[in-house]
């Protein structure tokens, strides 16, 4: 090799190596710039999130009451028996019993008629029909202390509003919220007629999303409105269903307002539910306890979640 090639070859390597440093000097400039951006936001993650999440699964495994705050570190672990506690009280099965029930039957009443509303609107009204989204929607945005007013207004034994239709037609209706029948079933219709604005623009999105084409061709096919509904609209609206079923389980798995602001868990426990439940205990100083029920909760959450996806995701 002539040295008039090996010099074009260092003059050659040298600029791509001055490059390289320069690519790296700015990628490290660049990955300091974002860590001094991130800092913040993970140390407040660190202090007020990740910090109480570790701490109360923590005091989960110990015996900690309210007496003990002022020496947590003298508490002494438990193992898993607050855990076995909690699973073994009957006031808390009765819970997550009522629980179960506010789920099994609120979840599928909810996004009934969070879809019957959104095809309305998105086949049916053609007038007003931001009007009527707005309405559908306000009752997600409203304080549940006014809600709950209204409620017992309309529940009210004597001249609440359901109890006057009823009489009309020659009916008594019992007393809604002081029944054990009937407290959970008014606490529920309460909850679909609230929560159900959200899953409606959901769905609507999902349905305004789906081309017109797939319709048009399903009717040249010579196929039924319910029929296109069911065998084109429906499937593709899986994702979204999917979304909307994930949502509403998880918010009505921690249901707590409805049955402290409107029954107090009452009549006999009947509308008690986990969350309230769990709160009643830290009232009472028992936060070893309470934390353990909270966590049994998550479970739960975690694995209705996984089964959801299961079933639920697209084939």
């Amino acid at each position: 090799m002539s040295s008039r090639e090996t010099t074009g070859g260092v003059a050659a390597a040298a600029p791509a190596t001055v490059l390289g440093r320069r690519r790296r000097g700015a990628w490290d400039r660049q990955t300091v710039a974002a860590w001094v951006l991130v800092l913040p936001f993970v140390l407040l993650f660190l202090a007020f999130t990740a910090g109480p999440v570790l701490g109360s699964l923590g005091m989960s495994f110990t015996d900690i009451r309210q007496r003990d705050l002022r020496t947590p570190f003298a508490v002494d672990g438990v193992g898993f028996g607050n855990y076995a506690k909690a699973l073994s009280d009957e006031t808390f099965r009765k819970a997550a019993f009522n629980t179960a029930y506010f789920v099994v039957v609120g979840v599928p009443l909810t996004l009934a008629v969070a879809l019957a509303a959104a095809v309305l609107l998105d086949r049916g009204v053609q007038r007003f029909r931001s009007v009527f989204r707005v309405g559908y929607y306000l009752p997600v945005v409203t304080s549940i202390v006014a809600i709950a007013v209204i409620w017992r207004f309309v529940l009210a034994p004597d001249s609440g509003l359901v109890s006057s239709v009823l009489g009309w037609f020659g009916i008594d209706g019992p007393n809604w919220l002081a029944s054990k029948t009937w407290a959970m079933p008014s606490l529920i219709a309460m909850a679909v007629w609230r929560n159900f604005g959200t899953a409606m623009l959901i769905f609507l999105a999902g349905l305004q999303g789906i081309p017109q084409t797939v319709e048009e061709a399903g009717q040249l096919d010579g196929a039924g409105s319910w029929q296109r509904f069911r065998y084109l609209i429906l499937p593709l609206l899986r994702p979204t269903v999917l979304f909307t079923t994930v949502t509403t389980a998880i918010g009505y798995l921690q249901f707590f307002e409805e049955p402290l602001v409107m029954t107090d868990g009452g009549p006999l426990n009947s509308t008690l539910s986990v969350s309230m439940y769990t709160y009643n205990q830290f009232g009472f100083g028992n936060y070893g306890l309470a934390t353990a029920m909270a966590y049994i909760l998550f479970v739960v959450i975690a694995v209705v979640t996984f089964i959801q996806f299961r079933l639920l995701r697209e084939k």
